[in-house]
């Protein structure tokens, strides 16, 4: 014990130990729990929000489209046979359009601002 004292005085040992370690911790939840946190959010909120005619994927690689979602389940039909499959709501991998509509959502806001863009750039011009 005695050593320890005359450590941390002499040179601040512990205390930069213990700063690096925090440092470490924070590097560690800004890298790699935030994001997986973010990640897992997204994925329970796409899954949610599955409704009637959607076109998903499972993590099975089985497309199709979606004819009935319950609270834990949703029924997929899928090729020109018409198959209907039941699956868990946990297993939705990706939503094509949910994703094709957040595409065009971004695509209208980008052009909604480069028009704005352009009518300032063009008042702009004729002030000078």
């Amino acid at each position: 014990m005695l050593h320890f004292l005359t450590e941390t005085a002499q040179g601040g040992g512990m205390m930069t130990t213990l700063i690096m370690l925090g440092g470490m911790l924070v590097v560690f939840y800004f890298m790699l729990i935030r994001p997986e946190n973010k990640r897992k959010k997204e994925a329970e909120q796409m899954r949610s929000s599955v409704k009637n005619g959607d076109l998903v994927t499972t993590i099975g690689g089985i497309v199709g489209t979606v004819v009935d979602v319950k609270s834990d389940k949703f029924v997929i039909e899928t090729g020109a046979d018409q198959v209907r499959i039941e699956f868990a709501k946990w297993a939705l991998s990706t939503n094509e359009t949910a994703a094709e509509a957040a595409k065009e959502a971004t695509k209208k806001k980008q052009e909604q601002k480069a028009k704005e863009k352009a009518v300032k750039a063009a008042a702009k011009k004729k002030e000078d």
